[in-house]
């Protein structure tokens, strides 16, 4: 008998994270019998409705879909389909005991950090913004309360390039997961896990991004500064407001470098600096931030030189 193809596997995610891992297992021969995912959401100016990646990849290989707005509301359907094993990976919503139950192997999730540091929905962006070297992969066994069950595996993984944006980071750690995950499926239907409780008194905890926290604050060192716009990126994105002539300006920053500094003493932070006739840098609370590309709310994004071409005027005024 085909060991993969005799397993019944429900797979629970929402995110290119998730759909990453969800493309690993079919290669391998585990195709799951169901895949559940959130509701889709309207995108765009025009606010259309369209499926999600990982819900067209599912449905290109015939495998049923739902995305219930709440997962208890499927409940029975999972319990009728009597899965051997639920995975999971970035889906967002807390999954009820009376589900991860249901498997004959309970429930597993594939998390991006080295549990139990960095619980909770932001690990990546929270590994970015502290300036960490390391960060990691952790598969464990899920319960009722948030990423807290006890690990099957985990994994390492260095951080070696010093400006790795999150996209770049969560790619990584998705193929290292999945990679993971294939070689630990055996073990798990095999009853030849070793489980290992995770030590609650080192837990440290990632708080949910909302659009707000892109908002720099330019009193924070430039360094700092630096590691969001990367952490933020492509979403919710970093940004300033710059008052021209009456009207606020969102100006959204997607590159920039440090530039260490003692002259920045006289400027305050916020205020914008031309360094060369192609150069722009701005204050922060410690050192300057040489700005690299820069989009204006509702245009395309631009070099530095093409928005000094259009914008010179900002030279000298000071961002909010």
């Amino acid at each position: 008998m085909n060991l993969k193809k005799a397993k019944k596997i429900i797979f629970i995610g929402d995110s290119s994270f998730a759909l990453i891992i969800f493309k690993k297992l079919i290669k391998n021969g585990y195709k799951p019998i169901l895949v559940i995912t959130n509701p889709e959401k309207p995108k765009g100016r025009k606010k259309i409705i369209q499926p999600s990646e990982l819900k067209k990849t599912a449905q290109t290989h015939r495998i049923p879909v739902l995305n219930p707005s709440k997962i208890i509301e499927i409940k029975d359907k999972i319990k009728e389909l009597n899965p051997d094993l639920i995975i999971t990976a970035s889906y967002g919503q807390i999954i009820p005991k009376t589900i991860l139950e249901i498997p004959k192997y309970k429930s597993i999730n594939i998390h991006p950090s080295l549990l139990p540091k960095y619980r909770g929905p932001s690990p990546i962006q929270t590994a970015i913004i502290n300036g960490d070297q390391e960060t990691g992969i952790s598969i464990y066994f899920m319960d009722e309360k948030i990423d807290n069950g006890p690990i099957i595996v985990q994994k390492k993984v260095e951080i070696k390039d010093p400006k790795i944006t999150y996209e770049e980071l969560k790619n990584e750690l998705a193929e290292e997961g999945g990679n993971l995950l294939i070689k630990i499926l055996p073990k798990i239907f095999e009853g030849k896990i070793e489980k290992k409780t995770q030590n609650f008194l080192k837990a440290s905890y990632t708080k949910m991004i909302k659009k707000n926290d892109g908002l720099i604050n330019w009193n924070e060192p430039a360094e700092k500064i630096e590691r969001k716009i990367r952490a933020f990126f492509p979403w919710p994105g970093t940004f300033s407001f710059w008052k021209k002539n009456d009207k606020l300006l969102r100006i959204k920053i997607l590159k920039a470098k440090v530039i260490s500094s003692q002259k920045n003493k006289k400027y305050c932070p916020g205020k914008v600096v031309l360094l060369d006739k192609a150069k722009m840098a701005i204050a922060c609370g410690k050192d300057l931030l040489e700005i690299q590309e820069l989009q204006i709310e509702g245009k395309k994004p631009m070099t530095i030189k093409e928005f000094l071409n259009g914008y010179p005027q900002i030279i000298d005024s000071v961002l909010k």
